[in-house]
């Protein structure tokens, strides 16, 4: 029916058709053409069931419920129970366009399989007891379980009743424990009224007899009993005295032991604070040497640094000294070399202006006094000997003052004679003092001068005296 459409309370309108995919659920809506437009109601509904069951031992029994059960009122559940479960048991549509698409008894078989399924699966995993014992927690498994599968339809229990177990055909169970329990409420009421009977026929005769006993004991008795009550009540007196006395002791051996434990107890917390005391003393005392011997591997690490910084600089200060006085030494070697070199050098120009290696000889004896050390040699080697004088001459004297040259004239006459008489002097230190004069000297010819042997008394005096002193003097 095209036009605008308002659902009641307590139903909704479901529009499929054109331009919708699946389907709408609405309180209100325009319904166009090529659009179909039907009502489902959301009201609960109630639904009986007897289920036959079979506990955890085999018992059989009738499980009578009631449940009310309706669409659930969110959107998805009603998408679910519009798609589901509206319509005609097979599926078809309603036949009237105003009837309400509600499908009641197609909903009842549904739900009344789910609920037979699942009630029979909680059954048989419970014994007969624990149904009787357990009843709210039985009721509340079925009603779990089959909702978990009343929700894939959209559908939701309200409330469920669970009515009283009984008896499938052919079975007595429920009717003998109900028996049972009559037949022993009943005997156990009989037994109550032989009881109460008995106690009052008993309690009767009783009052009875002790009416006539005290009677017939007052005037004989009153005497006896008079004492008898005075000797209870000095046995009470002496009983409540004793009870008394042992409620004192009892209390002060409480007190004692109290105290005993009060003071084992502050013993025991004296030793437990003294044991943590000690513990804490321990921990600093450890804390303190552990501290320590860490200060200590820090100073020796940092003192071993230092050393070992020390040492490198010394090594490093070392081998700069060693270069340098290497190099120094190089250098002075290298100096020393460079003045010998130039001081061979000046020899050699020396020699060739003296006439050669002899007269370079003479010169550097003459230089270095060596004829005046040859002198106090021979002085000290005759000391306190009869000292040999020898005195020669070249037989050229006469030449030499005045004849051939010119006397005077002769520039060369003193290095000639110089030359000719190095050889005897050289023979006479060899024949008094053991030196032997160089080989090239040796070698010189002996010819030219004539040695005279002459003791003069003064010169012999002379030697003496010097020779004695040298004496003294070592």
């Amino acid at each position: 029916m095209v036009g605008y459409q308002v659902a009641d309370a307590n139903s909704y309108i479901t529009i499929t058709g054109y331009g919708i995919d699946d389907v709408r659920i609405v309180k209100k809506s325009f319904v166009w053409p090529f659009q179909k437009a039907s009502r489902i109601s959301i009201s609960p509904f109630d639904f009986s069931i007897t289920l036959q069951a079979m506990t955890r031992e085999k018992l059989s029994f009738c499980l009578p419920a009631v449940f009310t059960i309706g669409p659930n009122n969110e959107p998805e559940s009603l998408r679910k129970y519009a798609l589901l479960l509206t319509g005609n048991e097979d599926g078809t549509p309603a036949a009237s366009k105003s009837h309400k698409a509600t499908g009641r008894n197609h909903v009842q078989e549904i739900v009344k399989g789910i609920i037979e399924g699942e009630t029979r699966v909680i059954v048989s995993t419970m014994s007969m007891e624990e149904i009787f014992r357990e009843r709210d927690v039985f009721k509340s498994k079925i009603i779990e379980s089959v909702q978990v599968e009343l929700n894939q339809f959209g559908l939701k229990i309200y409330n469920a009743n669970v009515k009283e177990l009984q008896d499938t055909p052919g079975s007595e169970y429920f009717q003998f424990l109900s028996r049972k329990a009559h037949e022993g409420a009943s005997n156990q009421a009989k037994i109550d009224v032989a009881n109460a009977r008995m106690l009052g026929e008993i309690g009767e005769a009783e009052k009875k007899s002790r009416a006539r006993q005290e009677i017939s004991k007052i005037d004989a008795q009153t005497a006896v009993l008079e004492t008898q009550r005075k000797s209870e009540k000095a046995k009470a007196d002496a009983e409540l005295a004793t009870t008394q006395t042992q409620l004192d002791m009892n209390i002060k051996l409480a007190q004692i032991q109290a105290l005993r434990g009060a003071e084992v107890k502050d013993n025991e917390l004296q030793r437990d604070v003294e044991t943590k005391r000690a513990d804490m003393e321990l921990e600093r005392q450890r804390a303190s040497d552990v501290v320590k011997a860490k200060i200590n591997r820090e100073v020796k690490a940092q003192a071993a640094e230092a050393a070992l910084y020390t040492d490198s600089r010394k090594a490093e200060a070392d081998y700069i000294r060693a270069a340098k006085e290497a190099d120094a030494a190089y250098y002075a070697k290298k100096k020393e070399a460079e003045a010998l070199s130039a001081m061979a050098k000046a020899y050699g120009e020396m020699a060739e202006v003296l006439g050669g290696p002899q007269g370079l000889l003479q010169y550097m004896m003459i230089q270095n006094g060596t004829y005046e050390k040859l002198a106090e040699t021979n002085a000290k080697a005759v000391s306190g000997m009869q000292p040999k004088i020898s005195v020669w001459s070249n037989g050229n004297s006469g030449e030499g003052m005045g004849g051939g040259m010119g006397g005077m004239g002769d520039a060369m006459a003193p290095i000639r004679n110089l030359y000719q008489s190095l050889p005897p002097v050289l023979q006479t230190v060899e024949e008094q003092t053991g030196i032997r004069p160089p080989a090239w000297l040796a070698q010189m010819p002996e010819q030219g001068y004539q040695i005279q042997e002459v003791m003069d008394p003064k010169v012999k005096r002379r030697v003496n005296r010097e020779s004695a002193l040298s004496t003294r003097s070592g």
